[in-house]
């Protein structure tokens, strides 16, 4: 089992867990900042850990590389933008991506400490567990479904054994990269919706644009990853993160509406229907 899939599913037991936890805390009197649906939700949740696990299977059986391939790869066949990269490794800028990956699950579990967040607790962590199953969904059916050799397949100074990994050919896309992205993005898109006059606003957006940068260019110092890789894996998780909390927000002030209207025609008072949205 691919080791970027693992942390998905001890996630989605303790978002569940958060969720039991923080039923009785929902305020009836307070309206619900995001609309949820378990049957719904629940089941697209349910969709991407279904691709989540079609993903691994995938990536299981895929072909592993040997000795003999290695002496039949050259850089030059990798394309112009990202050549610069073929042969990179590092243990250590592998090792700090890992502790990035890993502790930035727990980042959104600051809102329960948030009195803002405190009542819509509930919907937020039904929607961060959407959010995570989506992007290791999309990451693993892609990477199971692609083959693209690692920067570090083409480190001769690497060890033959990360060489010749079983996932040495899971470069596209850089799923540590989308996996961060999604979850620091997801943090900042509810920490905004949630604190509309916050001054600290920018601050969380530049450190939720940051983590994942910061991911991505160990993930290629490591030898991990492409810079195009990292871009889609960027791209992704960020989409995904801000998406899932906006396409769910429940706010009469950003809605269309018909309301009467009235309007003057020809010195003539008309009465009749609008629409309006407000912003």
């Amino acid at each position: 089992m691919n080791q970027l899939l693992l942390p998905y599913r001890y996630l989605l037991v303790l978002v569940a867990l958060l969720q039991f936890a923080a039923g009785p805390v929902q305020a009836q009197s307070q309206e619900r900042l995001y609309h949820t649906d378990l049957l719904r939700d629940g089941l697209i949740t349910a969709g991407g850990v279904t691709m989540s696990v079609t993903g691994s299977l995938l990536l299981s059986n895929k072909r592993q590389l040997t000795q003999e391939d290695l002496r039949n790869i050259d850089k030059s066949q990798v394309n112009k933008f990202d050549r610069w990269a073929a042969g990179n490794f590092s243990q250590k800028a592998k090792d700090a991506s890992d502790v990035f990956f890993y502790t930035s699950y727990f980042v959104p579990l600051l809102f329960l400490a948030d009195k803002e967040a405190a009542p819509q607790a509930k919907d937020i962590f039904f929607l961060y567990a959407e959010t995570v199953s989506l992007a290791g969904g999309v990451y693993a059916l892609t990477a199971g479904l692609t083959n693209r050799k690692r920067p570090n397949v083409y480190a001769t100074d690497a060890p033959l054994e990360e060489r010749l990994h079983k996932y040495a050919e899971n470069s596209f896309f850089a799923g540590h990269t989308a996996a961060t992205a999604s979850v620091a993005f997801f943090t900042a898109k509810v920490f905004h919706d949630l604190h509309p006059d916050s001054p600290w606003r920018p601050v969380v957006w530049g450190v939720a644009a940051a983590y994942p940068a910061t991911v991505g260019y160990l993930r290629l110092k490591a030898g991990k990853h492409f810079l195009s890789d990292n871009l889609v894996g960027y791209a992704v998780g960020a989409g995904i993160g801000i998406l899932v909390p906006e396409l769910h927000k429940r706010s009469r002030e950003t809605s269309w509406r018909l309301v009467p209207a009235t309007e003057r025609l020809l010195g003539e008072s008309m009465q009749g229907v609008a629409f309006t949205k407000r912003f």
